[in-house]
């Protein structure tokens, strides 16, 4: 694993920022339109087509919002564990809530707070991987400090997430945005939790999978 472009802490958190508003832009948006309609429309039909869309616009803002303030936030205080249950929640509402369905195998156990992020940003990594939807299987082993991660991506045209490899191979000359910051910060998660990561095809599948570095 490495991530040796330089990027200051100014730089990484406008970056984040911008993702996560990038991601809850589109739902909120649908919110917005939908208010719109129930003011203009007299239609019944139309008013409730647009509280359907309504409710199923806010339902995926806050499900991407409970995710982000677990995968990306200051969720706990410094050295806090997290229940691996609540991680499990919120990236099984963000996962089904499009083309893609989520397998999760592992104890039940509170994990240090840098591990459940890495293991959720895997998933965010797990998901570009498959841009029309498909099958995420995740697999935890271990327990503590010993614990690793896999998280296994099949369907059609899965593929690695662009930028990832560059950045796995070292590169420096790569321009960050809204949308390749998400590689890029997953590998500064796994560094400080201690952990290496790694990303390769097996078959129909991308395999993504964290252990202790060492």
């Amino acid at each position: 694993m490495a991530a040796e472009l330089k990027l200051s802490d100014l730089e990484l958190a406008a970056l984040v920022s911008s993702k996560i508003c990038h991601d809850i832009i589109s739902p909120v948006g649908a919110i917005a339109n939908g208010l719109e309609v129930m003011d203009e429309e007299t239609d019944q039909a139309m008013q409730d087509h647009a509280m359907a869309l309504i409710r199923s616009s806010a339902a995926q803002a806050s499900a991407k919002l409970q995710f982000a303030r677990l995968a990306f936030g200051a969720a706990g205080s410094a050295g806090a564990e997290i229940d691996v249950l609540e991680a499990e929640k919120v990236a099984r509402m963000v996962a089904e809530a499009g083309k893609h369905t989520l397998e999760w195998n592992g104890p039940p156990a509170r994990l240090a707070k840098d591990k459940v992020k890495l293991l959720l940003n895997m998933v965010t990594l797990g998901l570009a991987a498959l841009p029309r939807g498909g099958a995420l299987k995740v697999s935890i082993e271990g327990e503590g400090d010993a614990s690793s991660f896999e998280l296994r991506c099949e369907g059609d045209s899965v593929r690695i997430p662009e930028k990832l490899a560059e950045f796995m191979a070292g590169s420096t000359d790569l321009v960050l945005d809204a949308h390749s910051i998400q590689p890029f910060f997953t590998l500064r998660i796994a560094r400080a939790a201690g952990m290496s990561l790694k990303v390769e095809n097996d078959g129909p599948e991308i395999v993504f999978s964290a252990t202790q570095a060492g």
